[in-house]
């Protein structure tokens, strides 16, 4: 299931940009339903969007189909997002006419601060059961996905936690240990990736895309400075965090990556790892159903600088949020719990191989982890993930990171320390902002 691979996260998006910059020029505040709890608890017809990815349609149809003859004055009509250049920019035009659906199961975190300042969005804790149903169902991992108000617009979904997936052939190739690969610290995977390079088993022992838009910096920099900082995120507490030892350590091992050529600065259009141009590659569980009976394939954690079996990572997530033109709006509740409950958080495991949001998900399934033990890893993972900062102009946070990154560490034009105190300073006064 290649849904993040590099075509189809420009695809997903690389529009948050230029729609971030026109939510500024929106008026709203909190995002609140203003309906009081006529609104909350009004019953009837709504309307859904999810992704259009293959495999969540597939569980999107049945799920709507379960509901709706269990429901029939309550009826779902549901549909993929409507085409556009972006999800996130179709959901915030929606938003801007006033004919979003009630439900759109395919919600980007990042895009939560600029849909709620829009106005857009319901504050789920308006439900008498909501945040309760919230911490219940997620536990500790939902705190990432609060508003800056303290209130929760999105209601944590799935994830598909980042690690580190290597090539065994070219392990093999190289005289590497494809069993018991060296890639438990940042010194063993330098080690490892000059071995592979100097072997000439593949031209780059990794290739993360050195493209400028804002989230390329989740697959590289901040998987790893999740795992080297023990889950911490970019901005915590309303200040950046990576202008630290634990951020330039991250950022250091990249830099040797690209000065030593061990991996490239140019784009690639494709999938490097899988077509052999590179040995290692960060990815999510989607990459099981994509490599499978193409590479013979192993996976590690993300590694920090020092040795640590339980890194965190990066949570690479989509959530359901409820947006405020829906009229039915106790209807549009009722669903997302049975959409998320742990049948249908089952069906979704089962037809997609993404994680399901949940607390006790190696136990909850243990029966689908025994029978797909590839599985497993990413379940355990999906517990230690960390998630984009939820704070004002996110999207902007994230570009004058990459910026900052791509000027110091991809291509060596100022020095880390310059650029990440920079960037730090700059990020520290886009997140005070309201």
């Amino acid at each position: 299931m290649k849904r993040f691979t590099k075509a189809t996260r420009v695809l997903s998006v690389a529009a948050l940009t230029v729609m971030g910059a026109g939510l500024a020029a929106c008026g709203g505040g909190g995002g609140e339903s203003g309906g009081g709890d006529s609104v909350t608890s009004a019953k009837g017809p709504i309307k859904i969007w999810y992704s259009n990815n293959e495999f969540e349609v597939k569980w999107g149809k049945a799920m709507v189909e379960s509901w709706n003859s269990a429901h029939p004055d309550e009826k779902i009509e549901a549909q993929e997002i409507p085409a556009g250049k972006s999800s996130e920019e179709v959901i915030g035009a929606a938003i801007t006419a006033g004919n979003a659906p009630c439900l759109v199961f395919n919600t980007a975190p990042v895009a939560v601060p600029g849909f709620q300042k829009q106005g857009g969005l319901v504050a789920l804790d308006e439900f008498p059961d909501g945040a309760q149903y919230i911490k219940d169902r997620t536990g500790d991992l939902a705190d990432q996905y609060k508003s800056s108000d303290g209130k929760m617009y999105q209601l944590p979904w799935k994830s598909n936690p980042v690690v580190l997936f290597y090539n065994k052939d070219m392990f093999t190739k190289a005289g590497l240990d494809p069993e018991k690969p060296k890639l438990g610290t940042h010194k063993e995977l330098l080690e490892t990736a000059r071995a592979l390079v100097s072997a000439g088993v593949a031209p780059n022992a990794m290739w993360p895309s050195p493209a400028s838009d804002f989230f390329q910096a989740w697959f590289d920099f901040y998987s790893f400075y999740a795992a080297n900082s023990d889950g911490t995120p970019l901005v915590k507490d309303g200040k950046a965090t990576f202008d630290s030892e634990q951020g330039k350590q991250v950022a250091t091992m990249f830099e040797t990556l690209y000065k030593e050529n061990l991996a490239s600065k140019e784009v690639y259009q494709g999938d490097s790892f899988l077509e052999g141009k590179a040995a290692m590659s960060l990815a999510g569980p989607w990459a099981i159903a994509a490599y499978k009976d193409k590479i013979n394939w192993g996976t590690v954690p993300v590694p920090a600088a020092e040795a640590n079996p339980e890194t965190s990572t990066f949570s690479d997530a989509k959530n359901v949020a409820m947006y405020s033109a829906c009229e039915n709006q106790g209807t549009a509740w009722e669903v997302m719990k049975f959409a998320t409950s742990k049948e249908q958080d089952g069906k979704l495991l089962t037809d997609t191989g993404q994680m399901p949001m949940r607390k006790d998900l190696p136990t909850a399934y243990a029966d689908y982890f025994a029978k797909n033990p590839a599985y497993t890893q990413f379940a355990e993972q999906a517990a230690r993930t960390v998630e984009v900062p939820n704070v004002a102009n996110s999207v902007e946070v994230w570009q004058t990171f990459r910026t900052a990154y791509a000027k110091s560490v991809i291509f060596g034009n100022e020095s880390i320390d310059t650029a990440f105190k920079g960037a730090a300073d700059k990020i520290n006064q886009l997140a005070a902002q309201k």
